[in-house]
């Protein structure tokens, strides 16, 4: 199965930090990730109960470190967006949606919780590749960051071992900054850019390229840039694409 890690951003009571570490053990999980926690003490170990051992481990980096690493990244949040308009929260899955996305593959994937007040930030989904929500009732649609992780995990718990690697974050990272010099090159205007790239970051992420596919991505990229013009052809050059890029398959 992939290796799941659940990751609190900026956790806010260590009750519920102690609860997450409760229910992750309920279900077979035990990779906790804290990012800039608040203290954790008696009241955490007292909720942990008998997963003690999932708290106690828990691994403590920053978010930037957690994305570096991860094959696939996907923020939670309450808050989703009715408007294919609004790309930072949109479009989104619920877990059991997800779960076909993530079943057959191999590799780290890391559930992003945010904090108990305000959850995740634009930025901060912005940077992961798939958005998850929980379908609530209006009348009361905030849950416990604890009891959101409950579900997650049962959704995601007794997956087979995956079938095959993503990319690097590295790879993807490549990927992105080719993309992002390939719209100098097509000259898309700039205040569209962000909101593009963005775009592009949720496409590629549900798609779940393998480490080839990316290369081929560079590839198609790098054969556009070269019929537009020696400039784009020089710039393309500076990007390392940590692979073959040719379009044949030579297998």
């Amino acid at each position: 199965m992939p290796g799941i890690e659940i990751v609190l951003v900026e956790p806010l009571h260590e009750g519920n930090v102690g609860a997450v570490a409760r229910v992750m053990k309920n279900f077979g999980f035990s990779r906790l990730v804290l990012v800039d926690p608040c203290p954790i003490g008696d009241d955490a170990i007292a909720r942990a109960a008998h997963a003690r051992d999932v708290l106690e481990s828990a691994e403590r980096c920053s978010l930037k470190e957690v994305l570096s690493r991860s094959s696939l990244s996907v923020a939670t949040t309450g808050e989703v967006s009715m408007s294919v308009c609004r790309s930072v929260r949109m479009p989104y899955f619920t877990p059991r949606e997800l779960r076909p996305h993530i079943e057959d593959i191999e590799g780290t994937i890391s559930f992003l919780f945010g904090r108990e007040n305000f959850g995740l930030s634009n930025e901060e989904i912005a940077e992961s590749d798939i958005i998850c929500t929980i379908p609530t009732s209006a009348a009361y649609p905030i849950l416990n960051i604890s009891h959101a992780v409950a579900i997650v995990c049962y959704e995601c718990a007794y997956l087979q071992k995956g079938a095959y690697l993503l990319a690097s974050r590295e790879e993807m990272d490549h990927l992105y900054r080719h993309l992002d010099l390939f719209l100098d090159e097509i000259e898309h205007p700039a205040h569209k850019r962000k909101n593009t790239i963005l775009l592009l970051r949720r496409i590629l992420g549900r798609a779940r390229l393998t480490a080839r596919e990316a290369s081929t991505l560079h590839g198609l990229l790098r054969r556009t840039e070269w019929h537009i013009g020696a400039a784009g052809g020089i710039r393309s050059a500076q990007i390392d694409t940590r692979g073959n890029d040719d379009l044949t398959d030579k297998d």
